[in-house]
């Protein structure tokens, strides 16, 4: 929405008072006020009264856990402190002052022709504000306010109303959910304490000129790293499989083998014990083929136990190697500015060409309720509703074997609607490492927002999956299929979304909005709970009939 579109009261409550704003200060900028009639009333400038880490995967939970408490009984008071604005822009470099400066004169502009430059002007020097704050993040010892600017681009908390400031003074500040999503602030200080690596981008990193053998050395340990982790989950995860195998062909083997030590007594000699029954003498051969099973299954555990101490065992010496290099443990402002750029990319795709890119939070643009803002909570409880409908939603497969892996969830503070992934899974741990999806903090509709970063997330795993045949096969192969019968034009990726949404909103009600075709694909390769195919069966004769493919499919395996 430009500038010129705004309604006379918004346009003038982002008006101010003042002439002359101090450049040599960080005073915040007075806010305009209106009179009983609704007249505009130069503001006073009333400044001086202004009142177990989540990204390690853990292969063996299976669901999230109940959000008990979306917001805390104990509000922050940072947004009350008075000099919050001045101690959020204070001690960063010019970039802070060219901001206060932009803020100032675009919030006492009266013309909508001067509001729409200064407007222009601030949102580029917001994201160069925050580019010089951005690797501060990693310090234990920066100022709260500086970090709910970066987590909520909250600049000059006089633009909230009463509601919205108590409201975002009860967000839990820490990650109390144990999910790995996270605030803006908090990415960056993941990515500069080398906790997170940086994200996978199209174009290659650029060789940097004063890049010593120390930092290349730790890098590439680093790289190696990610990859044995995967082969070390992964080796773990299939060797539960094969102790869960061999418990349950243990505990046949003794019920066959209790069973054949039970004796009836001779006809006419009861104190002696019969022969073996037919059906005992069967069991014979069933204990033989059981214990040939228990061999096989131990030789296998014995090649993973084999295959886990070599992963450990290199693990150990690259920790050892990590920790002999002496810029191992310091991620470069170079990779952190690659970062933000990637960042600022995904915030800008977040809202669309056509959407509202201004960066700092006001009540002007800000519509959600509490519990529809992107807060954390909020988005983990429509992460489980959406796990809740599609199981498999972050499953993925390797050797036959499900892992549940939740993508890192990155919370933007834009004013966005579309939620996206930007990276399916790490380059150099395909196996078990999170994928990365974006989520816009202040959307119409925050569930469709995530609803869309998750059909991204599934779109791009599921083409991997298939690599060179992703036209051909899979999810991917038939859906595109689909679209090229239909003579559709334009990109597939956004039609899928669109269709992925009305799956899980409309078509796990009952609801039949998409195709036929489509319905089945998606019934096929992304199936509902059991216990809404157990729903749906009886709503419909569609669903009864796809439903019934599913019995087939069963009874049909292995032939």
């Amino acid at each position: 929405m430009s500038d010129s579109e705004l309604s006379p009261e918004i346009a003038a409550l982002l008006a101010a008072a003042e002439e002359t704003v101090p450049d040599t200060d960080f005073e915040e900028p007075p806010v305009a006020s209106f009179d009983a009639d609704g007249v505009y009333v130069p503001a006073e400038d009333s400044s001086a009264g202004r009142e177990t880490r989540a990204s390690d995967v853990d292969l063996s939970r299976k669901s999230f856990e109940p959000i008990k408490e979306f917001f805390s009984a104990q509000p922050q008071t940072v947004f009350d402190d008075p000099t919050y604005y001045k101690t959020a822009l204070s001690g960063e470099n010019a970039s802070a002052q060219r901001l206060h400066t932009l803020l100032s004169k675009y919030l006492k502009a009266t013309d909508p022709a001067d509001r729409t430059v200064f407007r222009q002007q601030l949102t580029s020097a917001y994201w160069e504000f925050l580019r010089g704050l951005a690797p501060k993040m990693g310090s234990s010892s920066i100022a709260l306010c500086k970090r709910m600017l970066m987590r909520f681009a909250v600049v000059l908390p006089s633009l909230f109303t009463a509601e919205q400031r108590q409201t975002f003074s009860s967000v839990f500040v820490e990650n109390r959910t144990g999910e790995p999503v996270y605030y803006l602030d908090e990415w960056f200080r993941e990515i500069a304490q080398g906790r997170l690596t940086i994200s996978m981008t199209d174009e290659g990193r650029p060789a940097r000129k004063n890049a010593g053998s120390a930092s290349e050395e730790a890098a590439h340990i680093q790289q190696l790293l990610s990859k044995n982790s995967g082969k070390l989950q992964n080796v773990e995860n299939l060797i539960t499989g094969k102790e869960n195998q061999r418990s349950m062909l243990e505990a046949e083997l003794r019920s066959r083998v209790d069973q054949l030590c039970e004796h009836t007594p001779f006809s006419g000699a009861p104190h002696h014990s019969n022969t073996y029954t037919d059906s005992q003498k069967r069991m014979i051969t069933e204990i033989n083929d059981r214990l040939r099973m228990l061999l096989k299954t131990d030789r296998e555990l014995g090649n993973l136990f084999r295959e886990l101490t070599e992963a450990k065992e290199t693990e150990n010496a690259l920790l050892r190697r990590m920790s002999d290099t002496s810029a191992a443990a310091e991620v470069s402002s170079a990779d952190i500015m690659t970062e933000f750029d990637t960042v600022r990319q995904m915030a800008k795709m977040t809202v669309g060409r056509k959407g509202n890119h201004f960066p700092i939070f006001t009540r002007e643009y800000y519509h959600c309720m509490p519990r529809t803002t992107g807060f954390r909570e909020n988005v983990v409880d429509i992460l489980a509703w959406i796990e809740s409908i599609d199981p498999n939603a972050f499953c993925r497969v390797h050797k036959n074997v499900s892992n549940r892996i939740v993508p890192y969830v990155l919370l933007l503070p834009t004013y966005g609607d579309m939620g996206m992934c930007w990276e399916p899974f790490d380059r150099y741990n395909r196996i078990t490492s999170r994928g990365r999806i974006a989520v816009p903090m202040y959307p119409k509709d925050l569930r469709i927002a995530v609803l869309t970063a998750v059909a991204d997330l599934r779109w791009q795993v599921a083409k991997e999956k298939a690599s060179y045949y992703w036209m051909e096969e899979g999810l991917t192969g038939q859906y595109y299929q689909w679209l090229l019968s239909e003579k559709l034009k334009g990109d597939i990726k956004d039609y899928f979304i669109a269709d992925y949404v009305l799956w899980m909103t409309k078509e796990s009600a009952g609801v039949q909005r998409l195709p036929k075709e489509v319905r089945g694909i998606f019934w096929r390769f992304m199936p509902f709970a059991q216990n809404i195919k157990d729903m749906l069966k009886t709503r419909s004769v569609v669903y009864q009939e796809l439903y019934q493919r599913d019995i087939n499919r069963s009874m049909s395996d292995g032939y």
